[in-house]
């Protein structure tokens, strides 16, 4: 067990958990009321089913592509840029259980790709060029993607749980799920 602390990246720590992912999201999400499914923290922010449609665009068009586009290019050719909120249009008219099996196959078929790639802990310093962070390496990025996947399951469940903050009543105080984020 590891402590507290800066830990590297490892591809057999890392792989566990954006495996599991879909598994998760389902058992979060599926067969609940769309009031549940649809809820926000206001204007401007995301519903579940808006997490969802945002992490299949990032299986479409970052996680795996960029890897190889370090692994062709370093960083000499900048990524594409990312649309954050593609998602809005890319969704409509889906069901999220539509969503939900469209990611879990997308994942799979990433997940597939990155063992055909056969990176090994030498290709983890591979530099590639971010649009507006610069300089990036292969190990940040791929970093990045598990710690995505928890930040959205993480946005997910606060969300949901916000729908009730009022409901809660005086028990709020112990609940630091319904706090105000920090910025």
């Amino acid at each position: 067990m590891s402590g507290v602390g800066p830990v590297e990246y490892r591809f057999d720590e890392a792989i566990p958990v954006l495996r599991r992912t879909p598994n998760a999201l389902d058992a979060i999400l599926l067969g609940l009321p769309d009031s549940w499914i649809e809820a926000t923290e206001g204007p401007r922010t995301w519903s579940p089913f808006d997490v969802v449609g945002h992490l299949i665009h990032g299986e479409r068009t970052d996680w795996v592509p960029r890897i190889e586009h370090i692994l062709r290019h370093g960083d000499a050719v900048p990524f594409p840029s990312f649309d954050r909120e593609a998602m809005f249009d890319a969704s409509k008219g889906k069901s999220l259980s539509e969503l939900l099996a469209t990611f879990a196959s997308l994942r799979a078929g990433s997940l597939a790709r990155l063992q055909q790639l056969r990176l090994g802990d030498v290709d983890l310093s591979r530099r590639g060029r971010h649009p507006e962070l610069g300089i990036v390496t292969l190990k940040q990025h791929l970093a990045t993607w598990v710690a995505h996947d928890l930040d959205h399951l993480a946005q997910i469940v606060r969300v949901m749980a916000k729908r009730y903050g009022d409901a809660v009543g005086p028990w709020r105080a112990y609940l630091s799920i319904l706090a105000p984020r920090p910025r």
